[in-house]
């Protein structure tokens, strides 16, 4: 078993925790709070401010003045890859854990993440298993990978906020690459089985929140011709060819991806999707996402077929 790792007072934080946020401030003070009110871990949080027109950047101000565990950079609007990079690459600590703006980290998460990886030096990252809710506050399913369905890397943890990288195997593995505008998490992952294995803490201590307008409900399309590029890269690299055709098609749908704004009709793929997660428990909350769904493309046909079902 590896020793933990101990600091010295004074010295670099053990983990930083990384976040990037645009427009955010609705929900960022709970995800804060779920950071700064983790006990038994030694923290800074690193906040990537990427351009945003709401009260984010008063909010981080404030909670800087008295908070001196956060870091925050003003940026302006370069994505939340080049967040990241740039967020990992001022981090301080051993280990990086990354935390979504909007959602939660419970109780012992940090701490459970941490013991994971000290007491397994072969393991390169951990994540745990999810909650996935909606701002209502009803779950609309547990996310609950097992470590044997992650070992490729291309499937990826139950959610991207809930991991916790060892900051030696990020580095080896090369990082987040910025030709990913989306998926550069599953991009990351890849890479980073290659170095150490993925493990998974079998507890529920991340809470993700969904909507309709959520990167994986409005963004499908475009997720799914990143993942496409991530297998033909990493079936090129593990086979000894060259990535940089791949890579080259990946930087070229990032330049048609930046700047894009969700289509409604996108919009009601994402709502559907919640509704019929919803129908089973609430079908009261399922209504209100299918009827949602059919406001954004009343040309939804599997959302009115679902509401039709609903009691």
């Amino acid at each position: 078993m590896q020793k933990p790792v101990e600091l010295e007072t004074g010295t670099a934080p053990l983990v930083s925790v990384v976040m990037g946020v645009r427009n955010g401030g609705a929900s960022l003070a709970a995800s804060l709070d779920s950071l700064t009110s983790q006990e038994g871990v030694n923290l800074e949080i690193v906040v990537i401010n990427d351009g945003s027109s709401d009260d984010t950047g008063a909010l981080l101000a404030a909670r800087g003045a008295s908070e001196p565990r956060l870091r925050v950079l003003e940026r302006q609007g370069r994505g939340l890859t080049r967040s990241l990079i740039e967020g990992c690459q001022v981090a301080r600590g051993c280990f990086i854990a990354r935390q979504d703006a909007g959602d939660i980290s419970l109780p012992g998460r940090l701490q459970r993440q941490l013991r994971c990886l000290q007491e397994n030096p072969d393991a390169s990252l951990c994540s745990t298993h999810v909650r996935l809710v909606v701002p209502e506050g009803a779950t609309v399913r547990v996310n609950a990978p097992q470590p044997e369905e992650l070992a490729d890397g291309l499937t990826g943890p139950a959610i991207h906020g809930s991991v916790m990288l060892r900051r030696s195997a990020y580095e080896r593995a090369g990082g987040y690459r910025p030709m990913f505008y989306f998926a550069q998490d599953i991009d990351l992952w890849s890479r980073m089985v290659e170095v150490g294995s993925h493990l998974v803490v079998p507890e529920v201590l991340y809470e993700a929140t969904l909507s309709p307008g959520s990167i994986s409900g409005s963004r499908r399309q475009e997720q799914e011709a990143f993942h496409a590029l991530i297998v033909a890269a990493t079936q090129a690299r593990r086979g000894g060819q060259p990535e940089t055709p791949v890579l080259a098609e990946a930087e070229a749908l990032s330049d048609r991806c930046r700047g894009l704004r969700a289509q409604p009709r996108r919009q009601a793929d994402g709502a559907y999707f919640i509704g019929a997660c919803l129908s089973g428990e609430r079908p009261d909350l399922a209504r209100h996402y299918l009827r949602q769904a059919l406001s954004l493309n009343p040309w939804h046909l599997k959302a009115r077929l679902k509401l039709a079902t609903l009691p």
